[in-house]
């Protein structure tokens, strides 16, 4: 009897620091983010989170450690947000994401388009793939709302699942979410958590990045806490309640744990 062979991580870091002359921002950053995991990267503003992120989205090298994407090792030499884009990784940004003016089938597929042999894009075939991913893929049901929209008539709300809609079409191995719920009123961000919660039901793994605490405990299977450029916690989200997760950071916060 064999035992079935391992997957690889969606990505995994290890040893990761990064200097900004002498100044550390990241240090012995160690985690890995399984395949179908969604883990909230919960800390303060300045803790580090920001640093991490670019880190994996190739916008800048760490100063040393190794990372890997779906058991691939990326080299930070040749790193960059094309390469990322390339191995799985996907951001999605509060409201930056998507043109505002473009109708909602050409932001599908802005700078990988579709073509013809002889280059010029094939508006049926886009458009196809557009209205299949916003219904099928993230369950856009918006009346009035189709391919040929503008961003400009979709809420804050519609515009995240547009973005997350687009970057599960790209095979992403992994879908980073920086703060998507930014400015919402409640009812657009329930909006988001359900498109973040297809993220989960496609297989997909996802690192959610939020101030919102409640927010995080709903989406998270894992929650990764960092503080002053280092991990300080892993945990389980069936080891701990939304209380005593408010309540551990609180500690934090206050400086409590400083003595331990």
């Amino acid at each position: 009897m064999t035992n079935d062979p391992v997957q690889p991580y969606a990505v995994q870091l290890i040893n990761i620091e990064k200097y900004f002359g002498s100044v550390c921002a990241l240090k012995n950053i160690n985690f890995n983010v399984e395949k179908n995991e969604i883990v909230g990267l919960i800390g303060d503003n300045g803790a580090g989170k920001s640093t991490l992120v670019k880190i994996l989205t190739g916008v800048f090298p760490p100063s040393s450690g190794q990372m890997f994407i779906s058991g691939n090792q990326v080299d930070f030499t040749k790193y960059s947000v094309q390469q990322a884009h390339a191995m799985g990784i996907e951001t999605v940004y509060q409201d930056k994401s998507l043109g505002e003016k473009q109708v909602l089938w050409r932001n599908f597929f802005v700078g990988r388009e579709i073509t013809y042999p002889f280059g010029f894009i094939n508006v049926k075939k886009e458009k196809e793939i557009a209205k299949e991913i916003m219904l099928n893929t993230i369950g856009f049901r918006s009346k009035g709302i189709t391919v040929n929209s503008k961003v400009s008539k979709l809420s804050g709300g519609e515009r995240q699942g547009v973005a997350i809609g687009r970057a599960m079409y790209f095979d992403a191995e992994l879908i980073i979410l920086d703060e998507p719920t930014v400015a919402l009123s409640l009812k657009e961000v329930r909006k988001v958590l359900n498109f973040v919660h297809k993220i989960k039901e496609a297989g997909k793994a996802c690192i959610y990045i939020s101030h919102d605490i409640q927010d995080v405990y709903e989406i998270s299977d894992r929650f990764i806490v960092i503080d002053r450029g280092e991990i300080i916690s892993s945990i389980q989200k069936k080891d701990i309640t939304l209380i005593a997760l408010d309540d551990f950071l609180l500690e934090y916060a206050h400086g409590l744990k400083d003595g331990e």
